[in-house]
């Protein structure tokens, strides 16, 4: 144990070029202990370390203190380096731990499903499905980034604030922000029109170099990748069907409703009905009358 621990001091020493074997402090453990996970309805048992973070978090606490001038990046980047280096019989102490607390965790959550209500297993169900989608969206703009897609075009007030952010008024990148936004509404006409134009010019970059990169990806059979024009939706005219119009149909509908409530009324009177018959007899009559005078 104690030559895997200043194995581990010399291979930091070597990696970050500023620490010596002697003065990197020696680690008192090497695979912590399991740790018991929360059994509460309201807390989901927490996701254990892999060996390599668990071998991140024993070292990192000893090289800050031994270089406090160094980047937390750099730092973090000469770890996974010395970690690398590591053979398998240094690493097992680490994973073997890792392997232990994963079985833990599988039991801790089957306790916490058993316990939940539908509505919180249905709402895990949800959460875990977002966090998937989230995980999908973030692996699809990483792999576009990979094969070069475009970015997209910046806005004149964009342009604007790359320009001057760095002589922005405030401390911080809120306060920076709506300083931009004051001046940029307070700007003249002409000096925006300047920007105006780099966006547009911007825009045009944008359009371009799209149109080969999905020219590209049609080539190396990764059409799955260009977004597909919506095409709009057809209309009765496109499918050769022609409406009848509206008003004639309520002419149409007016005159048969007038027709209806004339045929109710005619049959309906009985008095009207005698009126109309006697109306007929007499101009019978009167003709009767002309006739015998012609005669």
């Amino acid at each position: 144990m104690v030559s895997l621990i200043s194995r581990c001091a010399g291979l930091f020493g070597k990696s970050l070029g500023l620490l010596s074997s002697k003065s990197l402090a020696r680690c008192t453990c090497v695979a912590p202990a399991v740790k018991s996970f929360s059994t509460s309805s309201n807390i989901p048992p927490k996701r254990p370390m892999t060996g390599y973070l668990r071998f991140v978090k024993q070292q990192q606490p000893i090289v800050i203190k031994q270089n406090p001038d160094v980047k937390i990046v750099d730092i973090t980047r000469k770890i996974a380096q010395a970690w690398r280096m590591l053979s398998p019989e240094e690493k097992r102490p680490f994973q073997e731990a890792a392997l232990a607390a994963r079985e833990q965790y599988k039991e801790e959550v089957m306790k916490y499903k058993e316990q939940l209500t539908p509505a919180q297993t249905a709402a895990l169900k949800e959460e875990h499905r977002q966090k998937l989608a989230k995980r999908k969206a973030i692996r699809k703009k990483r792999e576009l980034t990979m094969l070069g897609k475009p970015k997209q075009p910046r806005s004149s007030f964009n342009i604007f604030m790359a320009e001057h952010f760095e002589e922005a008024k405030g401390g911080s990148m809120q306060m920076k922000l709506k300083s931009l936004i004051d001046d940029w509404q307070v700007l003249h006409a002409s000096q925006k029109q300047v920007y105006m134009q780099l966006a547009e010019d911007d825009r045009i970059r944008y359009k371009n170099e799209k149109k080969s990169w999905e020219e590209h990806m049609i080539e190396i059979g990764r059409e799955d990748l260009i977004r597909r024009k919506k095409r709009p939706k057809a209309t009765a005219k496109s499918k050769g069907i022609n409406k009848p119009k509206v008003k004639s149909i309520k002419k149409v509908t007016a005159k048969s409703a007038g027709a209806g409530s004339g045929t109710k009324k005619a049959g309906g009177t009985g008095s009207g009905a005698k009126k109309v018959g006697g109306t007929d007899s007499g101009a019978g009559k009167s003709t009767r009358r002309v006739k015998k005078a012609e005669e």
